[in-house]
């Protein structure tokens, strides 16, 4: 269920976090993890960091690439790892609402390190790959200087513990352990965040159901703005005793917004009442629009 996104600017001990969280849950809960890393994705897509960040459309499709495998592995007790830079804040936040949407827990791991000492680490990755030593480098292509400053200096938008998608936040130094402990509870000992409406797959809905829905909403509203041409105050429902729309909401009624008003409540009707009958729609429309012409 978990996602845990990790963000940080170039050698800053992206990858090490993930794999010492990957040995975590699997030896210590017995969890089954999935690293989604950026390093492998720019290798699938035939790209290399050079080519990609000094692109625009590749970075994109980079970054749609990372976002669809990492949402598409949540399972119910999984762990999802993405390793990759993550910088922008608003794609940071898109993932927080997929994964909101797949009803899933989610924290932020932060790698903070010294700037001069990460371009140290990367000129050796440098020197490994000019002399062909890939094994010294660990496989891990390097950053050009442009590329690298770019990254660290002046694209990264640094995470924010009272931004909601980037909380809860573990910011940890290089140097420093990580507190696997705190990030299981906040993943598997709290509830995940309830999905907002709009990501929510709307209930599957009868075909009588909506015939009735459409059939009693217009029978409403036409005997509502039949009342209006006849300058009546109050406007009474014998099917729906205790119904009435008083002479405050009709001075607001014209043809126009009440026509708006229905549309709206169609659409709120078959998200959240699809299984009422249709004495309780009824209802429901009539306190709809008393509330809503009275705002």
């Amino acid at each position: 269920m978990p996602l845990i996104i990790i963000c940080g600017t170039p050698v800053s001990g992206k990858t090490t976090r993930a794999n010492e969280l990957k040995e975590f849950f699997e030896k210590t809960h017995n969890k089954q993890v999935n690293i989604v890393s950026e390093d492998e994705a720019i290798k699938k897509l035939g790209y290399t960091k050079e080519s990609t960040y000094l692109d625009s459309q590749k970075e994109k499709r980079l970054r749609g690439y990372l976002k669809s495998e990492a949402i598409k592995l949540i399972g119910k007790d999984n762990v999802v790892i993405l390793d990759a830079s993550n910088y922008i804040k608003g794609y940071r936040y898109e993932l927080y609402c997929a994964s909101k949407a797949s009803k899933s827990t989610q924290c932020t791991i932060y790698p903070i390190r010294n700037h001069d000492e990460a371009w140290e680490a990367n000129k050796l990755r440098i020197k490994s790959y000019d002399s062909s030593d890939i094994a010294n480098a660990n496989g891990v292509e390097p950053y050009s200087k442009e590329v690298f400053d770019a990254l660290t200096k002046l694209r990264f938008e640094e995470p924010n513990s009272n931004n909601r998608w980037d909380s809860p936040l573990f910011t940890v130094q290089f140097s420093d352990p990580l507190n696997v402990d705190a990030i299981y509870n906040v993943l598997f000992k709290r509830k995940p965040p309830p999905p907002n409406m709009s990501t929510q797959n709307p209930p599957l809905t009868s075909t009588n159901f909506l015939y009735d829905l459409d059939n009693i909403t217009q029978a409403i509203s036409k005997r509502i703005l039949e009342a209006k041409d006849f300058d009546l105050s109050v406007v009474k429902f014998p099917e729906y005793p205790g119904c009435v729309v008083d002479c405050d909401v009709m001075q607001s009624v014209n043809p126009q917004n009440l026509l708006r008003l229905r549309r709206q409540f169609l659409t709120y009707a078959k998200m959240n009442h699809s299984n009422e009958n249709a004495d309780k729609l009824g209802r429901y429309y009539i306190q709809y629009l008393n509330k809503t012409l009275m705002d």
